[in-house]
């Protein structure tokens, strides 16, 4: 059996190849015109732009786009898609330097980049539809029966785009074969496990059970991996890579002290602060007109100082005072602190917009280049939640171990949260961001931000 974990990934890479190389036909063909043909021809081109491929799809490799569990979003996509041609676009200036007749003409090398960009984004938006039907999608099966399975099951069915199809469950009880968790049914027993899956074919086992000395096949499952080519996954990893979050209630520190963390990682963390300076300053710069118009607006609108402060609980649970556009009224918490909600009545004409629009948060540039703040972080928390949710909520302390952000990984795939459990859920996205912490996943963050302020999404 030939399992879809290879002959997709080796379609893909042979239909998107054979895309790259038009795009460099294509590029020659615009650049030189009439005179086209004979570039292509006598000067070598088509061999040019051939061996020019090559570095291109390594690219796309590195970047994992050819793992469609990893890329979530469309911003997502075109970050990955971005990242690699521009690694790959610095490997064939490298080739074209060390091998100057190589070159495919003037202008023809940076346009094929930018077609290569353009159609490969719409194929593979095209390519994600495709791939999340079940026909296509990446089939998987679920080791156990439990409430671990149950959720693994639900969580991926919400998120057919990212390839995915449950094809069943595997218990214990040959009574509970046939009988429906959720959607899928249970198909067989742990027993027979190799024949299940010589007849079901799964792409992806998720073990979604707790081991135990001799119920676990781990022999089989070795099997299974090394000779069929099947992907098997632990529940608590697959569920994290396929929803951004970790599951607080079911974290084991050693998960994050030992997660895996590259060369480029760790020096991206030590060189944080000079990246938080940079930008900070940059937007604050750009940003300097949009906020004088901001505070001349509040001044307008209501009573009050243009600017709020409030503590909040920063790096290693020291206290800071954070500065923003203050959106509420002056009497807001006459009777006491409590959380923001949607349509929040204290909030003024001039807040609700800049609130919708994140235009609040911009003061806290200033805080970013005091330090107190990262630009990409979990959120500042005011101490008298803090006290009540590091009671309620597991783990909830570890998010000190990071600076606060003025956006963050929970920010940008949650809304707004008014509760105990909207705060325990964006939680979850913090824990997998100071597990996960990395410039790809910065960038991503910033892209994502952009599209919040744009279009309003997550406001309060």
């Amino acid at each position: 059996m030939i399992s879809k974990n290879l002959t997709r990934p080796l379609a893909l890479l042979i239909f998107e190849g054979a895309l790259v190389y038009s795009c460099g036909v294509m590029a020659i063909c615009i650049r030189f015109g009439a005179e086209a043909p004979s570039a292509l021809a006598d000067g070598y081109g088509w061999l040019k732009t051939l061996l020019g491929t090559v570095p291109i799809l390594a690219s796309f490799y590195l970047f994992d786009l050819y793992d469609f569990g990893r890329i979530q979003s469309r911003g997502a996509l075109l970050l990955r898609l971005s990242q690699s041609l521009v690694v790959g676009g610095l490997g064939l200036a490298l080739m074209f330097y060390v091998w100057p007749q190589m070159r495919p003409g003037r202008d023809a090398f940076p346009l094929s980049l930018l077609l290569t960009l353009a159609f490969m984004a719409a194929w593979r938006s095209l390519a994600r539809r495709l791939l999340s039907h079940p026909r296509l999608a990446h089939r998987v099966l679920i080791l156990g029966v439990g409430q671990d399975a149950v959720t693994i099951a639900r969580e991926t069915l919400m998120r057919r785009e990212a390839g995915y199809d449950v094809i069943g469950f595997v218990g214990d009880d040959p009574a509970q074969i046939g009988k429906s968790l959720i959607n899928p049914s249970v198909v067989g027993v742990m027993s027979d496990l190799e024949a299940v899956v010589g007849r079901h074919r799964p792409d992806r086992i998720v073990i979604a059970m707790p081991y135990r000395r001799g119920r676990m096949p781990l022999d089989l499952l070795l099997k299974l991996k090394v000779r069929d080519g099947v992907t098997l996954d632990e529940a608590d990893a697959f569920y994290e890579k396929l929803t951004g979050k970790i599951i607080a209630e079911r974290l084991r520190l050693w998960r994050l002290v030992f997660a895996d963390a590259s060369r480029w990682a760790r020096l991206y963390r030590r060189a944080r602060r000079l990246v938080d300076l940079a930008l900070a300053s940059v937007i604050g710069l750009l940003a300097s007109p949009l906020m004088l118009l901001t505070a001349l607006a509040i001044k307008l609108d209501s009573r009050g100082p243009v600017f709020y402060m409030q503590e909040r609980v920063g790096l290693n649970n020291t206290t800071f005072r954070i500065i923003k556009f203050r959106s509420m009224r002056v009497d807001a918490e006459a009777n006491g602190p409590v959380w923001a909600n949607e349509g929040d009545s204290r909030v003024t004409r001039v807040g609700r917009w800049i609130r919708k629009r994140r235009v609040d948060e911009l003061p806290q540039l200033f805080n970013v280049i005091r330090g107190e703040m990262s630009l990409i972080g979990p959120r500042p928390e005011r101490p008298v939640f803090i006290k009540q949710l590091e009671q309620r909520i597991p783990y909830y302390s570890e998010r000190h171990l990071v600076k606060p952000g003025l956006t963050g990984w929970a920010q940008v795939r949650y809304p707004y949260g008014a509760s105990l459990e909207d705060a325990r859920e964006k939680h979850q996205y913090d824990l997998y961001y100071i597990k996960n912490i990395s410039p790809a996943l910065d960038a991503l963050i910033l892209l994502e931000t952009a599209r919040i302020v744009l279009f309003g999404r997550f406001s309060r």
